[in-house]
């Protein structure tokens, strides 16, 4: 099964930007959809944003406009650009792949990034 490891986070002031990276363990190229997802705490986990296998995105409603998921098939890698962050923003990002019928591909989380914001 594919696993996934997050890198890319840590300490930002509001206004800054980072770039998560998730890499696979294998390939992604036919992952029905893959998503980044964060956990505050003393919160469940969120689904921040999600690309599917055709290339469409969908963001929640709190990061549109400011985060863009990408991916690149070649080297089964997916990004999270996060730009004009907020501390709100703040939390430990994961993520994982979903399978069309539900469910996800790694059945166990990684360990994420954690995303600071503060001044």
């Amino acid at each position: 099964q594919v696993q996934f490891v997050e890198s890319g986070g840590g300490l930002v002031q509001p206004g800054g930007s980072l770039r998560l990276s998730c890499a696979a363990s294998g390939s992604i190229f036919s992952i029905y959809r893959m998503g980044w997802y964060r956990q505050a705490p003393g919160k469940q986990r969120e689904l921040v944003a999600s690309m599917f296998r055709a290339g469409s995105t969908n963001y929640s409603d709190f990061v549109k406009g400011r985060f863009t998921i990408s991916r690149d098939n070649a080297k089964n890698t997916v990004y999270l650009q996060m730009n004009s962050l907020k501390p709100e923003d703040t939390a430990v990002y994961y993520c994982n792949g979903e399978k069309p019928w539900g469910g996800y591909v790694s059945p166990s989380w990684g360990q994420g990034t954690q995303v600071t914001v503060s001044s």
